[in-house]
């Protein structure tokens, strides 16, 4: 099984690692911090360097070559990362072969932005729910959009301001962003599951990876309740707790300026309301 070095640390944009199975055009990692498609955030994409054949078969950027010693230095573009019995990275050509040491580098751009998006989702699911008792029921985010839709009848131009208005301040707070992990069992007897979505994950899922933003816990040390925002409740609690597995920023303020572009009924008692980022 894949480590994903993705979930301990999103900061990371290149790492090395081990070929441990080769197939035509995808390989599977030892370990890798190339996200896989999920929980509405995109994969990740960037290159494969093949820095080490292993002697043990050849490759090239075009999926030709005799010796091994012809497979290092080949570059190639990881173009798809799946997540399914283990994490599989598509690639534009022919695959290293078992053994080989490849490094990877994300391009991180596009993770960056992911991270920005996914954090300020967590902030609209987080607002929309203490403001308007909203419940967020999917989402699907973009490098350059997002969107995310809400157990809710209809959102006015005067709720998109101000939710708007909220999240700007949220960011402004600069509020911490940090995460650890969580036996199910006690996080469903501990938590507010309304919020954190537990019984949106499979039953399989016996660990949970908590995201939090804001509040004391967020900040260990810190005794002061300055920065936090006062319709959180308890300043030693956090603004947000959820449990997620996707890439997020460490801090709201390297989110940047919130847009809400708009919503739109999508039937029933849903809504989608969309938003940008401004570029930072």
């Amino acid at each position: 099984m894949t480590d994903q070095l993705y979930l301990a640390d999103s900061t990371v944009g290149e790492f090395e690692a081990t070929v441990e199975r080769s197939l035509d055009e995808r390989v599977v990692l030892d370990r890798t911090h190339f996200y896989p498609t999920g929980g509405g955030q995109p994969n990740d994409t960037g290159t494969l360097h093949v820095v080490d054949a292993g002697g043990n078969g050849t490759v090239d950027a075009d999926g030709g070559g005799d010796a091994a010693s012809d497979a290092v230095d080949a570059e190639l573009a990881v173009t798809d990362v799946e997540k399914t019995d283990t994490v599989y990275h598509h690639l534009d050509g022919a695959a290293p072969p078992e053994g080989a040491r490849v490094r990877g580098v994300l391009d991180w751009d596009r993770r960056h932005a992911h991270m920005r998006y996914h954090t300020a989702q967590h902030l609209l699911s987080a607002v929309l729910l203490d403001e308007f008792d909203a419940r967020t029921v999917g989402n699907q985010l973009y490098a350059d959009r997002a969107r995310l839709d809400a157990e809710h009848s209809k959102f006015s131009e005067t709720d998109l301001a101000d939710v708007e208005a909220h999240m700007n301040a949220l960011v402004d707070d600069a509020l911490p962003v940090r995460h650890y992990t969580m036996d199910r069992e006690v996080a469903e007897a501990e938590l507010d599951t309304e919020r954190t979505r537990i019984d949106l994950l499979p039953s399989s899922i016996t660990e949970l990876r908590i995201v939090e933003i804001g509040g004391a816990r967020s900040a260990p040390g810190n005794a002061s309740a300055e920065g936090t925002d006062p319709r959180a409740g308890d300043a030693d609690d956090p603004f947000d707790r959820t449990a997620c597995a996707g890439t997020h920023v460490g801090n709201t303020d390297a989110i940047g300026e919130v847009t809400v572009e708009g919503r739109t009924t999508q039937g029933g008692e849903k809504e989608r309301v969309e938003f940008t980022l401004a570029d930072t």
